[in-house]
């Protein structure tokens, strides 16, 4: 099964655990997401099955929204609410006024400290997997950009915001930020992935879903055409000659597409068969062969 599956995945698992319960619904072992949610988030995942697992590389930079909420008066160690507590609890009264100026502090392009208990690598090894073990991951500050982040409102000692965030942004270090900044602690208490790049929740399926339609043979029906994927590259339709060259590595002439450095090269109307790379003039070298 080839394709791309937008998911809306449940609290209480992680990304992996989606990841082996899609394999063991569609019999498909090629399964990857694009872009970790933690297990207390739920939203969109976007899953790639099959082949199309090597396109992979090119969604790898898309931006993130988000919905969630931020419990001030304490912090925790893993900026969120699955932590364990650090420091002492405190009593709270911030108004809506207050907590949007600290959050205008965060928009734009930012330099962020990832959480200790992350997936960023430490000589190799995953920081949580240090962090776990008790040792301190010596991480550094990366650039983010940070689109849009809007306070909703204010009740007790919670916030509710929506947020639009580059890749490699953590959502729970901006909360854990933000409690340094109002000097009472915070963390991140719930967060909903409300879409992934050009994806939506409205696209997407439950776990449930698909096992249903996986089951039924129309699963694949429900997943976007893949003439709608990467819009950013123009598609084009080879004829069979083009299509065997292709598939053997060859470079191959296609038509003129304004400049585009990449296109997608289809068989018939709905087999992606390649991503081509331009060489020069419409001269394409294969990039990534699917098929």
């Amino acid at each position: 099964m080839n394709g791309l599956l937008i998911l809306d995945k449940p609290g209480g698992m992680t990304s992996h655990d989606v990841v082996a319960r899609v394999r063991r619904a569609t019999g498909e072992q090629s399964v990857g997401h694009l872009g970790t949610l933690d297990p207390m988030a739920t939203g969109v995942l976007p899953l790639l099955l099959g082949k199309y697992t090597r396109l992979a590389q090119f969604f790898g930079t898309s931006a993130k929204a988000y919905a969630g909420t931020i419990r001030f008066g304490f912090a925790t160690d893993t900026y969120d609410a699955e932590g364990q507590l650090v420091g002492e609890k405190r009593a709270v009264a911030l108004t809506l006024d207050t907590v949007r100026a600290e959050a205008a502090k965060s928009v734009g392009e930012i330099e962020q400290m990832p959480p200790p208990f992350s997936a960023k690598k430490v000589d190799g090894k995953p920081a949580y997997k240090l962090a776990r073990a008790g040792k301190t991951p010596e991480l550094k500050p990366v650039k983010i950009m940070v689109d849009a982040f809007a306070i909703e409102s204010v009740e007790g000692d919670t916030a509710r915001f929506s947020m639009r965030i580059s890749a490699g942004g953590y959502v729970r270090a901006i909360a854990h930020a933000m409690g340094q900044g109002l000097g009472c602690g915070a963390h991140l208490a719930s967060l909903r992935r409300t879409a992934a790049g050009p994806f939506t929740l409205e696209q997407a399926l439950t776990l449930e879903d698909v096992e249903t339609l996986a089951a039924e043979g129309k699963l694949e029906e429900r997943m976007p055409h893949a003439r709608t994927l990467l819009p950013e590259m123009p598609a084009v339709t080879a004829d069979d000659q083009t299509v065997g060259r292709i598939r053997n590595g060859m470079q191959v002439n296609l038509p003129e597409y304004s400049g585009a450095a990449l296109v997608k090269i289809f068989e018939g109307q709905r087999e992606l068969v390649a991503v081509g790379k331009r060489v020069a003039g419409t001269l394409f070298q294969p990039f990534v062969v699917l098929a």
